[in-house]
């Protein structure tokens, strides 16, 4: 009998090779689940498959789902550290995170829990019977997955575009090393919060020995069901959050996407900027209405720029109020995160909690703030360094957390995430 069959015949599953095999056989084994297996699964789609259930989003396209998606309700975000210098198995981790974001994207189980009860299963099971929840997975490389400490860990550094680089110290900074960084990152987001752990919970386990997490936070919007009108979603200070956002598929060439220009392998995809922000809501709370509408720029309940009436309305920074003075005042948020208009990126921000603050005996909450773009350092950068100076928000917020990662473009089926890269 073959080491890689059963009595009956039938092949081992990977998880049995495994532990036939021991870890040494890992990028072997990887290996040989490679493009033809994802070939083999991308001819058996049909068209149901390819994403037409209204609760499914297609993992394989042009661009990386998760990006120009409409914001699920939960999201959780790991940053990881790879704990290999061989290439390969960097190369047949991605392949193996392919298949099974695939497979969880149509709400499939990664293998059969009848193969062999003495193992343990090949899922882990908690979204067993779940629908997918418009699942969506976001993969992106940080600048230490090219360099780190000075040395090209993969011979890859060539390949590092300019855009992927560390963001500056800004002004009021309190950035913590346990937030911040990443050789990579994975933005899981769906409907529902079980099937968006059970989905990054199983990309850990497939990538135990290859990969380490350095830190995670989960986030999460208003529920469909608690939403009587689709609306921009609010912020834990109760403002509006993504009201100003790229719409058209025009937009979205001229402020998200890449050509490729910058690095081939980058072309269909984006720079995503990462900042954790711990909100003062206790201060905050504390703050009159006025206050707290002068510091946004706009009106708390409809959204609308001071001195207009909807929440889409055009700002209008020359207008004055009764008393003569800018009826949005210059220090604002909105008026400095407009500018004179030339820097714009894509928001997809989420409201965390990580309950209590024992040190303070105060809440622990604020936002993960995620932002899109073709270039962080001619777009969110000069954004954030206005607000850094003069922001009248930051009476309020502490940016603790901060990275930057490259996106690259969506995959085809018999392809792989990043195989332009590799």
């Amino acid at each position: 009998m073959s080491d890689e069959q059963r009595p009956n015949g039938k092949k081992l599953t990977r998880r049995e090779m495994l532990y036939r095999t021991g870890a040494g056989g890992l990028g072997l084994l990887i290996g040989a689940s490679g493009v033809g297996s994802i070939a083999a699964i991308g001819k058996t789609l049909d068209k149901e498959q390819e994403g037409q259930i209204e609760d499914q989003v297609p993992f394989y396209g042009k661009h990386q789902a998760g990006i120009a998606t409409k914001p699920q309700t939960y999201m959780y975000f790991i940053s990881l550290d790879l704990t290999t210098k061989n290439i390969s198995e960097v190369r047949d981790l991605f392949k193996e995170w392919t298949m099974a974001s695939e497979k969880m994207a149509q709400a499939k189980l990664l293998g059969d829990y009848s193969n062999n009860p003495y193992i343990p299963p090949e899922d882990t099971g908690e979204a067993a019977g779940l629908s997918a929840s418009k699942i969506t997975f976001t993969y992106g490389f940080g600048p230490t997955f090219f360099e780190k400490e000075g040395s090209d860990r993969f011979g890859l550094a060539n390949r590092k575009p300019n855009q992927l680089r560390s963001l500056p110290s800004f002004p009021g900074d309190e950035i913590e090393k346990e937030w911040s960084g990443g050789d990579l990152c994975v933005q899981v987001c769906a409907n529902d919060q079980q099937v968006a752990f059970h989905a990054v919970r199983n990309l850990l386990r497939i990538g135990r020995g290859v990969v380490t997490l350095k830190w995670m936070q989960s986030g999460f919007q208003r529920t469909k069901q608690a939403e009587k009108k689709p609306s921009t979603p609010r912020n834990l200070f109760g403002f509006k959050d993504g009201t100003v956002n790229p719409s058209t598929e025009e937009d979205f060439n001229q402020i998200v996407w890449s050509n490729g220009s910058e690095a081939a392998w980058m072309k269909n995809g984006s720079y995503m900027v990462m900042r954790r922000i711990r909100m003062l809501l206790e201060v905050w709370d504390r703050t009159h209405l006025k206050e707290q509408n002068n510091t946004f720029g706009r009106e708390k309940v409809s959204g609308a720029p001071l001195g207009q009436q909807n929440e889409f309305d055009e700002p209008d920074f020359h207008k004055k109020n009764e008393k003569g003075e800018p009826s949005i005042p210059v220090d604002s948020h909105v008026k400095l995160g407009r500018g004179d208009g030339s820097q714009k990126i894509l928001r997809r921000a989420y409201s965390y909690t990580s309950e209590m603050d024992p040190t303070r005996a105060q809440l622990d909450a604020g936002l993960l703030f995620i932002s899109y773009q073709k270039d962080p350092f001619k777009q969110f950068v000069p954004i954030q360094k206005r607000m850094a100076k003069s922001d009248r928000l930051n009476e309020y917020i502490r940016h603790i957390g901060s990275a930057v990662f490259a996106c690259p473009g969506g995959s085809a089926r018999g392809g792989y995430i990043g195989d332009q890269l590799f």
